[in-house]
């Protein structure tokens, strides 16, 4: 049977579009793989001082900006004023700016400190707000109260509300350290093989009541805390509640609610009460100092991945960070090549004002490659 030369071309015609519609939706395809390879970012932590001049400041957010920086996650002590103050600054030199809180742990808050029961309260029976774990900043509020807890969520809303952040930038959205990181031992002379009554918090008379009543049993009775898992899910979900509120408080303002934490969930429950991969949260900003815990440097990839394949099915991005201080360069670009390897959406920096003008350089080559 012949075919007419018209079908013929109708045919042609048909499969030409069929394969420019292939080709288009490869190089679709391509071009958003290079907007995900592109899209990776480097941020730095910084700590502002209000008697710093606004000269000054601008120096600084240009260091960050001409070496491949695109984002500063600045501690102004919780003063929206002071944020208010530098974000224009900060923004005039193309960076995003997160306003970074100490949440959980106030030191020196005046207000918290007049009300001596918003404290948490150690297995000892002691409270922080008297007699500081490990450091003396370690100044810890209870997140069940429910003053100390509006206390925290206040001040979040009042850095939420400052025009032009793209963030709160939550830190510190934990209990003490039940176990800090092996590194850091020595520098307190101290051994932790066991969950230690000093460093257990919070078993203040709110928390222990509203246990009880929830689960028909008394915390301060247990022979061994460390093994019952109520009392350890029910801190876990009093920490993550702030952290839930905060989503609503921040979104309410038209921003985005961050965090810093511990290297990957696990981890985190373990050693601090924090669950970060149950929050309602944007992103996370993992703290894997692999020298804190006298892990070599491949260790920043795979704590990376770990939390990368824990926030698997959800929305909540993941930044690596980093501890400067000890690093070359080249420890400096392979930390970066991990982190992307390992699924991170960026990298931050701790902090800004260590990073070195080598370190700077590495950071430069890496943001143009990118």
């Amino acid at each position: 049977m012949k075919i007419k030369p018209l079908l013929i071309g109708l045919i042609a015609i048909g499969l030409t579009s069929c394969l420019d519609n292939m080709s288009a939706r490869k190089s679709q395809g391509n071009a958003e793989d290079n907007k995900n390879e592109n899209d990776f970012k480097f941020s730095v932590w910084t700590t502002a001082d209000p008697e710093k001049a606004d000269a000054d400041y601008t120096a600084e957010f240009k260091k960050y900006s001409d070496n491949g920086i695109e984002s500063v996650l600045i501690n102004t002590d919780t003063d929206p004023e002071l944020l208010a103050r530098l974000t224009p600054l900060a923004k005039e030199e193309g960076l995003e700016v997160h306003a970074w809180i100490m949440a959980m742990s106030r030191p020196g808050d005046s207000v918290a400190l007049e009300h001596p029961d918003w404290y948490a309260v150690s297995r000892e029976g002691k409270s922080a707000h008297d007699t500081r774990p490990y450091v003396e900043y370690y100044q810890w509020l209870c997140p069940t109260r429910e003053d100390s807890r509006n206390h925290v969520l206040g001040l979040v809303e009042g850095l939420s509300k400052v025009e032009g952040i793209e963030s709160v930038h939550l830190d510190y959205i934990r209990l003490p350290d039940i176990f800090l990181p092996i590194g850091l031992l020595p520098k307190y002379d101290l051994e932790q093989t066991e969950e230690l009554a000093q460093f257990d918090f919070c078993y203040c008379d709110v928390c222990v009541a509203e246990f009880e009543k929830e689960h028909h049993k008394n915390p301060r009775d247990f022979e061994n805390p460390a093994l019952d898992i109520e009392w350890k899910q029910f801190r876990l979900n009093k920490i993550k509640a702030v952290v839930d509120d905060s989503y609503e408080i921040v979104h309410n303002n038209g921003k985005q609610l961050t965090a810093a934490v511990f290297p990957y969930p696990e981890m985190a429950d373990h050693m601090v009460r924090q669950r970060w991969d149950k929050w309602r949260i944007d992103e996370v900003y993992p703290m894997i100092y692999n020298n804190f815990y006298n892990e070599e440097l491949d260790w920043i990839g795979w704590a990376t991945k770990q939390g990368v394949t824990d926030l698997a099915n959800k929305d909540t991005q993941l930044n690596t960070g980093i501890y400067v201080p000890p690093m070359s360069p080249e420890d400096i670009t392979k930390s970066i090549k991990l982190a992307k390897e390992n699924g991170a959406k960026g990298i931050s920096f701790f902090d800004g004002n260590a990073l070195t003008d080598a370190q700077l350089k590495a950071i430069k080559k890496a943001s143009e490659n990118k």
